[in-house]
């Protein structure tokens, strides 16, 4: 008997969703989602024929889902071949950092002029600090995606919120070339917690300052690995 992948076991809980504005937009939003939480990784194939009856849709529906995630940058399409989760090429690394810094400090900002509560701040770092004691590094990983969505979110704008969801989805494709998880992910834990202390302690300009210096560095470490890795491939044998 054959073990059903665990993406396509996760995205068929959502198959009786409600509320969706289409149901091409709400399979997008759940294969989008099994890539946030690090179960589709860069270059594993989808295909209409095997999400569809998962789906109780039809193979062009799936196909129509697969168009939005081409234009989100999600997935990749090679000729006679199909539809891949795509890789995140190192050239995209200065731009999502650069929007990032744009929205996330522009949370912090927003915080400290409108009191917005912290909750869901609080809440992301928790989750990463339980899933790191449990050895859970990937779910440190999904933990930290949805800290960063919170930090955007503190400008209580759905359309930032719409923005910073679908670069964190691209990010999360990004932290994958990082050979260890925990390696990556587990400095970045306490810093997390700073940002979050320093504005509960309403000192939103150092928490600012903390989490430039955090995003700067992240985007130094991931540049240098995608870096070392072209240089391992391109190297003669």
């Amino acid at each position: 008997m054959s073990t059903q992948k665990p993406w396509l076991a996760a995205i068929s809980e959502r198959r009786h969703g409600t509320g969706r504005s289409s149901t091409a937009t709400w399979i997008a939003e759940a294969i989008s989602e099994q890539i946030a939480d690090g179960l589709l990784r860069p270059g594993d194939r989808l295909s209409d024929q095997e999400i569809a009856p998962v789906m109780e849709v039809s193979r062009n529906t799936v196909r129509e889902a697969f168009q939005i995630l081409l234009k989100d940058r999600l997935l990749e399409h090679k000729f006679n071949r199909g539809m891949f989760v795509n890789k995140v090429p190192v050239e995209a690394l200065p731009d999502l950092y650069r929007v990032r810094r744009l929205l996330e400090c522009a949370g912090v900002r927003a915080a400290a002029s409108t009191g917005a509560p912290l909750d869901q701040v609080e809440a992301a770092v928790l989750e990463g600090e339980r899933a790191a004691e449990e050895g859970k590094w990937d779910g440190v990983g999904t933990a930290d995606i949805k800290y960063h969505r919170a930090l955007a979110g503190l400008l209580g704008s759905p359309r930032v919120d719409e923005m910073i969801g679908h670069l964190l989805v691209e990010m999360r494709l990004v932290f994958h070339e990082m050979d260890s998880p925990r390696e990556f992910h587990e400095p970045y834990l306490a810093r997390n917690r700073r940002i979050h202390d320093l504005m509960a302690q309403g000192d939103f300009t150092a928490a600012e300052k903390e989490l430039r210096s955090y995003l700067d560095d992240a985007e130094s470490q991931l540049t240098k690995r995608y870096r070392e890795k072209e240089s391992t491939t391109a190297r003669p044998s």
